[in-house]
């Protein structure tokens, strides 16, 4: 058996692993083997709609062994910047449960009250109102810190679509002539630095694994992790012609993780 070619591994999930609810083949085998000899693995997903335990029961469900610790989502990047930058903030949530739960666990207070707003935090949220939206604003002109999951446009999931977090983010600052200050989902580099910090080897000899160029190819390009490429979600080889971002290896599958 050929010794993997990194020491860690982060791989993006749907379209990487699994497409719905079917593993892509060859994905269990390769998790299997890099772990066998020894090479640390983590999952990423750019989703807070529900919190890692989930998609580590999703991945096991589905064949791959993993647990929460196994699992880094944007809520987490999140999580592990403001614990290094904003440990004692009070938080104003725009986001679901599964998100106020997580940021709840991690110690952080919440209040709807605007002048104990310290940072607004936007995220996916399909309970999003005005109230929300209103609260937000008054906290952002006050001054309030601006912070965001991710600023994805809207998701497709089974019951519809995720509102718009890039709208959400674009309503609030129009609004309050103010800026978000962090994303820390894809392709932000803090998404990425949690998962490397979650491996515990140097950045230089851990490989991103995932299916598109402008999140999972970009965000390890901007933070200089090798990445790879795979064709089994949304890119297709073709796209790579018209892409700023290149990706170290481009993979028919994970199967064929180096």
């Amino acid at each position: 058996m050929t010794a993997p070619r990194y020491a860690g591994y982060i791989f993006d999930l749907d379209g990487t692993l699994y497409l719905g609810e079917a593993l892509i083949p060859g994905a269990r085998e390769t998790v299997a083997r890099l772990r066998a000899q020894g090479r640390a693995v983590v999952f990423l997903s750019n989703k807070p709609l529900e919190p890692a335990a989930s998609y580590a029961a999703k991945l096991a469900r589905l064949g791959i062994p993993a647990d929460a610790g196994d699992v880094i989502n944007s809520t987490q990047a999140l999580v592990r910047y403001m614990h290094a930058h904003t440990p004692d903030a009070r938080l104003f949530v725009i986001g679901e449960e599964a998100l106020r739960q997580e940021l709840r666990e991690e110690g952080f207070i919440q209040t709807e009250a605007i002048e104990e707003i310290d940072v607004v935090v936007a995220a996916f949220d399909r309970t999003l109102d005005y109230a929300k939206l209103n609260t937000a604003y008054q906290a952002l002109v006050r001054g309030a810190r601006f912070f965001a999951t991710n600023a994805d446009k809207a998701c497709p999931v089974e019951d519809g679509a995720i509102p718009d977090c890039a709208g959400v983010i674009a309503f609030l600052e129009a609004t309050t002539d103010r800026r978000v200050e962090l994303v820390a989902g894809k392709p932000s580099r803090h998404i990425l630095d949690a998962a490397v910090g979650r491996l515990g080897v140097p950045r230089e000899r851990c490989l991103m694994v995932g299916d598109r160029l402008a999140t999972d190819i970009l965000m390890g390009q901007q933070a200089g992790v090798d990445t790879a490429l795979v064709l089994t979600g949304v890119t297709r080889r073709a796209d790579l012609a018209d892409s700023a971002a290149q990706p170290t290896y481009v993979l028919e599958s994970v199967a064929d993780v180096p």
